[in-house]
């Protein structure tokens, strides 16, 4: 009994997880990247300038805020330490949308 009950939980909880990401608009997500420059310095699956978004997706992997924190780092111009251990103020997307940079967030969160 107590098996199938942590059978089903699982279950639903792969169901949600699944269908958070199917919500994602890849296509929005690398257009409203590609507009404001993010592929200069990142890349999906390479260091570049900056870290690879597979990199930040790691980062943030099973962290309940971890939506919020990459919009936070999308949106406020914070100092950012480079690959080569410079720093320089990160580019704040030029959007003013929510559900856009929210799906940027998952978008990037979904590299892992």
């Amino acid at each position: 009994m107590k098996f199938a009950k942590l059978s089903i939980a699982l279950a639903l909880t792969g169901f949600f997880s699944v269908s958070a990401l199917a919500a994602v608009d890849e296509d929005a997500a690398k257009a409203l990247a590609k507009k404001n420059d993010c592929f200069k310095c990142h890349a999906v699956d390479k260091t570049k300038k900056g870290p690879s978004l597979k990199k930040i997706a790691a980062k943030y992997d099973g962290k309940p805020d971890g939506q919020e924190k990459a919009i936070k780092n999308m949106t406020s111009g914070n100092k950012v330490k480079l690959e080569d251990g410079t720093e320089e103020d990160h580019k704040i997307i030029d959007t003013k949308d929510s559900k856009e940079l929210k799906n940027l967030a998952d978008w990037i969160l979904s590299q892992h």
